[in-house]
């Protein structure tokens, strides 16, 4: 059946319909928002509808439902097209030309056919994402010069004071622009994509008056939706593409595709501060954003500015929607972030609990994802390894993936024979989901470090079949470096992962001075069935709170200190499976993963210049390395946030120490700055060098020095020099 058209009176009525099916599926109500948009043909509904099962396969990875969303998405895409060709001819009775929303709606389907077609994980589908992502990418850059021709600067954000209201609701495109800077320039020729894939249904570049003396009626829902979908679409695609590595920008600025990431975060936040449907997209994106920066740049220039425009964004969306599980993970975010991880938690389990509202399940596994890493930053073992256990339930992505995180929450427990349960299956599963044949890049270290282990236990003299008995440094502990898990627990919970990894054979001193620090329990795992495979529901292992703390003889890794003192430790290698012998760790691999975890533990807990001998221990065993090729870069990158975090601890114990600084201290203060900003960026060089294609996970350190650049251009910037 073909898209129903509306007509320009019940345009308005079937607008605000659509809107409150994306009422329902921001309060978690999936159901019902899918109940609400089927049987109704408009592009708004069908737009509705194919997002509903866009964010099921998205979040959820499940490919059955691509063909409902193309299905949907195609049908919304074609009527707005239709439209557009009407609408043209339309008398114009509003201060935007006629059919600019349809425009946007039609921009919208073509990005998500797009990213449909991603998900697809074949060739042809990533081909068909590219093209029409270049299309629309030219469609928001010309709504951007229409809708917004002097810039962005008259327009509100959710954590600034308002702006001054436009004069007139008609500005001629002739006028000087308020801000030049957000203007982007025109480019002199085409992209190689553009030439071919201009369209030729565009909407006028010029802004329509009525003829006569026709008065303009005040903005309605349709010219939110034309401001709010223009600024989320141009800042969406520009944010996005300053945050693709940089070999994949050049490949992409080839294509056409330029980006501004301060004008696309700035776009974002007038979006995000209106009260349409994208309006809330653009939040999520922002949240997102916000997100990432705090949690893997390792330092930001005003993280205080960051939280507050966080937190601003996620409270006016929380207010019209407080069900909806994505502003309860950002709230979370937000607190863990501010270094309250147990509030964090009790968020996230309150978001979880069975009595609560109607769930968006492909929501609830980020609730789950966040949770499990909030409580294994607590080194709250079991509980972690139970969450971890649980989002394979609910979520179809890489279960060989979260058996490999949950393993090693029980390596931390001292439970080998558990951990060894999980780690056996792990190949079947990782075999079974794969992008174009290929394993995913989590599962390629993964697949590594499983023969890794096995050639240790050999070199061991152990049974083979119980290797898991030669891990001694937690998997979940070592992968959580990716997602930067130790940068932001407490003290005491760094200085007890030092203890425990200093202990490891051949130990190393404790230099951190400071009264002794008791290791927090470690809760012992329950009896449980084994694992099993299949894409049916996954056990859930010890899923019990009632937990006692685990004896220390049970636990080989859980040394207790003999006097208290945080160097007194027991040094002797674990005898378990290793009858000849050998220290607990004997590769470099392992030495320079330890030394890399105890310098970002050292930095975290305050003590800088023990940080630095750390990070550059793990630097100097790179060559030595046969497996864990990562290692060096990302010791680099952590050396870089170190020379960072060093000058602003100095810098906030001298603040707080005099109350006036003179101009002597504001001298001494800009050259530290200047020196540490420009020793980060040399490290940031030698992190890229060491990290090539060849490197597990590249491109997310790739991305992490990304951020971190920016958050080093912003304090020079900040700073004048």
């Amino acid at each position: 059946m073909a898209p129903e058209i509306p007509n320009e009176a019940t345009s308005v009525e079937l607008l605000a319909s659509a809107t409150r099916g994306f009422d329902y599926l921001f309060c978690n109500d999936l159901a019902r928002a899918k109940a609400h948009f089927e049987g109704k043909d408009d592009p708004y509904h069908l737009l509705g509808l194919g997002v509903c099962a866009f964010m099921e396969a998205a979040l959820g990875m499940e490919s059955g439902l691509l063909v409902e969303a193309t299905r949907c998405l195609s049908q919304s895409e074609a009527g707005a097209r239709k439209q557009m060709k009407s609408a043209i001819k339309a008398h114009p009775n509003q201060r935007f030309a006629p059919g600019l929303e349809w425009e946007i709606l039609n921009a919208d389907a073509v990005v998500l056919l797009g990213l449909t077609n991603a998900l697809s994980e074949s060739y042809m589908g990533y081909l068909q994402c590219m093209y029409a992502l270049n299309s629309a990418h030219s469609k928001f850059s010309k709504l951007y010069k229409t809708v917004f021709p002097n810039g962005l600067d008259a327009y509100t954000t959710p954590s600034a004071t308002p702006a001054p209201s436009r004069k007139s609701s008609t500005p001629s495109l002739h006028s000087a622009a308020s801000s030049t800077t957000n203007l982007p320039t025109q480019p002199a020729s085409k992209s190689l994509f553009a030439r071919f894939t201009s369209s030729t249904l565009s909407i006028p570049s010029t802004l329509r008056t009525p003829e006569g003396n026709t008065e303009i009626p005040p903005d309605g829902p349709v010219e939110d939706l034309i401001v709010a979908g223009t600024a989320f679409g141009f800042g969406l695609f520009n944010l996005v593409f300053s945050l693709l590595p940089k070999k994949v920008q050049g490949v992409v600025g080839f294509l056409g595709f330029k980006h501004d990431r301060k004008l696309a975060l700035r776009a974002l936040a007038v979006s995000a501060s209106k009260t349409d449907v994208h309006s809330v997209f653009a939040g999520l994106v922002l949240m997102t954003y916000y997100g990432v920066v705090l949690l893997l740049s390792g330092y930001q220039a005003d993280e205080t500015h960051i939280i507050k425009q966080y937190k601003a964004i996620v409270e006016s969306i929380e207010k019209r929607y407080p069900d909806g599980a994505l502003w309860i993970l950002n709230r979370a975010k937000i607190m863990r972030m501010s270094y309250d991880p147990e509030g964090a938690i009790k968020v996230l389990r309150d978001g979880l609990r069975p009595d609560r509202p109607p769930s968006f399940a492909q929501a609830d596994t980020l609730l789950v994802f966040e949770l499990a890493w909030t409580l294994l930053g607590q080194r709250r073992y079991q509980d972690a390894a139970d969450m971890f256990i649980k989002v394979t339930e609910i979520n179809s992505w890489s279960h060989g993936t979260y058996y490999f995180l949950a393993a090693g929450c029980y390596i931390s427990l001292g439970n080998t024979t558990k951990a060894q349960a999980l780690l056996d299956v792990i190949p079947e599963l990782i075999d079974k989901k794969k992008i174009s044949g290929k394993d995913l890049p989590t599962e390629v270290l993964i697949k590594k470090k499983l023969a890794f282990y096995q050639e240790k236990q050999k070199r061991r003299g152990g049974d083979p079949k119980l290797w898991a008995q030669a891990i001694k440094v937690s998997l979940a502990e070592e992968l959580g470096l990716f997602w930067n898990t130790h940068a932001r627990i407490e003290r005491r919970l760094a200085l007890a992962h030092i203890r425990e990894w200093s202990a490891l054979t051949p130990d190393l001193p404790v230099t951190i001075a400071g009264p002794p620090t008791p290791l927090p329990p470690i809760m012992s795992p329950v009896a449980t069935p084994a694992p099993r495979t299949g894409r049916s529901p996954m056990p859930v292992f010890g899923f019990s709170h009632a937990l006692q703390p685990m004896p220390p003889s049970a636990n080989p890794h859980h040394k207790h200190p003999k006097s208290g003192s945080l160097d007194s430790l027991d040094g002797k290698a674990s005898n378990e499976g290793n009858p000849n012998n050998l220290p607990d760790l004997d590769t470099p691999d392992e030495l320079a993963a330890r030394h890399l975890l105890i310098g970002i533990c050292e930095r975290t807990a305050g003590a800088y210049v023990a940080s630095r001998e750390s990070l550059k221990s793990a630097c100097a065993l790179q060559e030595k390395i046969k497996v864990s090729t990562w290692v060096g870069g990302v010791a680099m990158f952590e050396l870089a946030v170190l020379d960072l975090k060093e000058v602003e601890a100095a810098e906030a114990e001298l603040i707080g120490a005099v109350s006036q600084t003179g101009m002597h201290e504001a001298v001494k203060r800009m050259t530290e700055w200047d020196r540490a900003t420009k020793a980060a960026g040399k490290k940031l060089d030698a992190a890229m060098a060491l990290a090539g294609s060849s490197v597990d996970l590249s491109s997310r350190l790739d991305s992490r020095v990304s951020m971190l650049r920016d958050e080093i251009a912003a304090k020079r910037e900040a700073l004048g020099i």
